[in-house]
């Protein structure tokens, strides 16, 4: 998982505790998931502790009228203290919990949402009716709350969705806000419905990605990289629609100025062709000296779509080709090992088989040397995918290493 889905659950950690996030930095280095994880202990182990007393309250429910509760709550009951009943009353009665959703103002709801149960809230995702859950986010997204509106995103049903697409129109918001929300696939449902829905959002999202602060680029960055394939193809080609050459460049520095490498090679792997060669051919690829810098930032743990976006990038710009097969030559051999694994199971060959052709023989070499200690079955594809290079004249420094006798 991604470094800015890490600061994210890292900023949902510290809202969770009520401590600044400056204190909890020491715990980035645990990953994405497992301080979501965290993130989702702790909550479960606060709204426990008070489960008990919530819980007797919710026996008021069935003898007062919601008519004459729900205003009188606003009134005298702090947004803190309905926030954090509303979860019993959601799990006891999950019928008067959606009645009572209808009758709450928006501004009281969006005060509260901080406070309520995240799991209280999956749990009545399915039973909402969408048009005053809309108008409860639009309040949250006008506030600026995107830390509270995103986890509760990841609960959308399909409805909802399709609700929030035609009634939510802070474009900023939906992408800050689903920078939060931890699962790829919440998020995924989400900008695909944006991508094909009636309402054609994604071209004026975009425009306002490319035109927005670096802190809103890379929130959407973090969202369309861990979109489907298909998903992150079609914003892909929406985007060079939308943004000029100048655009995409500055928003592609934008991404690498942040360190945000293995998101953006992610995003990349994705692209149609065309976007991809649209994106090669901006100012800030045309410096090979780039390729350095992200082969060597995949040198850890690096995912097959990063390869892909890498390998795409590459071979699309003079030069970077052989930027990247030196880099690679230089890996530890147990690192070299693990991404011939790596990029035969993704079927990443070919496009490696062409990035190697540009590399300087030594570099071939070097890497053919390590390979050719590979089990059989992986030397053997290998050799085969050799036999079918485009170019296979260029790699003949590259053959000879490969085929030594073990």
């Amino acid at each position: 998982m991604s470094d800015l889905v890490t600061r994210a659950q890292l900023t949902l950690l510290s809202r969770t505790l009520h401590v600044p996030v400056e204190r909890l930095g020491h715990l980035e280095k645990l990953g994405a998931r497992r301080l979501h994880e965290l993130q989702e202990n702790a909550a479960r182990v606060i709204f426990d502790r008070h489960a008990a007393v919530f819980s007797r309250l919710t026996l008021l429910v069935p003898i007062v009228p919601l008519s004459i509760s729900i205003p009188l709550v606003q009134k005298v009951v702090p947004p803190v203290m309905a926030g954090r009943a509303a979860g019993a009353l959601g799990v006891e009665h999950p019928r008067k919990a959606v009645e009572a959703t209808t009758m709450l103002e928006p501004a009281y709801a969006a005060q509260a949402a901080p406070f309520m149960d995240p799991h209280a809230v999956g749990q009545l995702a399915e039973i909402a009716p969408p048009a005053p859950v809309v108008a409860i986010v639009n309040e949250i997204l006008r506030r600026g709350d995107y830390v509270t509106a995103g986890p509760f995103l990841a609960y959308a049903t399909p409805e909802l969705i399709r609700a929030v697409e035609v009634g939510v129109h802070d474009d900023e918001g939906l992408i800050r806000s689903a920078s939060y929300a931890y699962s790829g696939e919440s998020v995924s449902l989400i900008v695909r419905q944006l991508l094909a829905g009636s309402e054609r959002r994604i071209p004026r999202l975009l425009g306002t990605v490319v035109g927005g602060s670096t802190e809103l680029r890379l929130a959407a960055l973090s969202v369309f990289a861990r979109c489907d394939a298909d998903v992150a193809a079609g914003i892909g080609d929406a985007l060079v629609e939308v943004a000029s050459g100048d655009e995409l460049g500055s928003l592609f520095a934008t991404f690498l100025d942040a360190g945000a490498f293995a998101e953006t090679l992610r995003f990349v792997g994705h692209f149609t062709a065309d976007a991809a060669d649209s994106v090669a051919g901006t100012g800030v690829f045309a410096d090979p000296a780039v390729f350095e810098t992200l082969t060597g930032a995949l040198a850890e743990d690096a995912e097959a779509g990063d390869w892909r976006g890498l390998l795409a990038l590459a071979e699309r710009v003079d030069a970077a080709a052989r930027r990247v097969g030196g880099t690679l030559s230089h890996f530890a051999p147990e690192t070299l090992r693990r991404l011939a694994t790596t990029l035969g199971a993704a079927a990443l060959w070919p496009p490696l088989m062409r990035v190697l052709a540009a590399a300087e023989p030594d570099a071939q070499s070097r890497i053919g040397q390590v390979w050719s200690g590979l089990p059989e079955d992986e030397r053997r594809e290998l050799e085969q995918r050799l036999a079918e290079a485009d170019r296979a004249e260029a790699l003949t420094s590259f053959a000879a290493t490969l085929r030594l006798p073990r």
